[in-house]
């Protein structure tokens, strides 16, 4: 399966204690890195975040944010401490005797510690709410990655076919290229025999230069080799598992063959087949960049 690493994907939940939102971006990287932003009431969840994200994704820069914000309801409801007060109460009657002028204002009451009681907020029950949308989030950011990275795919295959019209090209064009270069061969020889150098001249070793200069236009190994990588990537392009490494790979056994095929060459038709063959590796081999 072809996913892209470039995905941004997002999700939003409302529980008991306040908003959840997760923010997920991704970009190209050779393996996974995990960058996280994450509020202090959360910050014990980092592992598993990193656990659940790696076992969804396997390459790319990913950026993770989430963000809580408290419930206003959450935050204004304020109880009193019956225990705490009760106990205040018991204390200023056993002083009343001794210190009668003394006064407590209702500010200074509320003051004391643990007369005013918050709602505490269920750290559990807000961890596991944060695991679960970030399991919302992560599905999001897989499919977003599948639906680019079949668009990815298509544009791959597209020029995998025109590799194979290349590697179809030259084959037809070898036997005419083989002939007239043997023709040119035998009539430099030809115009050798003829001169003074032939009376110096080893009759085998010419013989052997025409050989020898035929079989450096010998490139049937290497369009075999490529449509063997055609065939390879087309293979990976259809299978279940992540492609972006192996194809990187292949791009580089593409390149090497297209460049001999340019070295070898002694017609303008092939010289300019291996120059569009390595323009359309390079536009796969940058975009094989962005998939996982």
């Amino acid at each position: 399966m072809i996913r892209s690493m470039t995905a941004f994907a997002s999700a939003d939940a409302d529980t008991p204690w306040g908003a959840l939102s997760f923010e997920l971006r991704s970009v190209n990287h050779r393996y996974l890195e995990l960058g996280l932003r994450l509020p202090d009431e959360l910050r014990a969840i980092e592992p598993a975040l990193r656990e659940r994200t790696a076992a969804k994704l396997t390459r790319g820069k990913v950026d993770l944010s989430l963000r809580f914000r408290a419930s206003e309801a959450a935050a204004s409801e304020i109880r009193l401490n019956d225990a705490v007060l009760d106990k205040l109460e018991a204390t200023a009657a056993l002083f009343a005797e001794r210190f009668p002028k003394l006064n407590v204002d209702f500010a200074s009451l509320l003051g004391w510690p643990g007369v005013l009681k918050r709602e505490e907020v269920d750290q559990e029950g807000l961890r596991q709410a944060a695991l679960d949308l970030l399991e919302r989030a992560l599905a999001d950011m897989v499919a977003t990655r599948a639906r680019e990275g079949e668009r990815l795919g298509g544009f791959l295959r597209e020029r995998l076919d025109g590799i194979a019209r290349i590697v179809a090209d030259v084959r037809a064009w070898l036997p005419d290229i083989r002939k007239a270069l043997r023709a040119r061969l035998e009539a430099k020889l030809a115009e050798i025999m003829q001169s003074a150098e032939f009376l110096r001249a080893d009759n085998s070793r010419l013989e052997q230069e025409l050989v020898l200069q035929l079989s450096r236009i010998d490139v049937d190994e290497e369009l075999d080799r490529l449509t063997a990588h055609i065939a390879e990537a087309r293979r990976i392009l259809a299978a279940p598992d992540p492609a972006g490494r192996r194809l990187d790979f292949l791009m580089q056994e593409f390149n090497r063959e297209a460049n001999t095929l340019g070295s070898k060459s002694v017609d303008a038709r092939t010289t300019q087949a291996a120059v569009e063959l390595k323009v359309l590796i390079e536009q796969m081999r940058e975009q094989v960049q962005n998939i996982e």
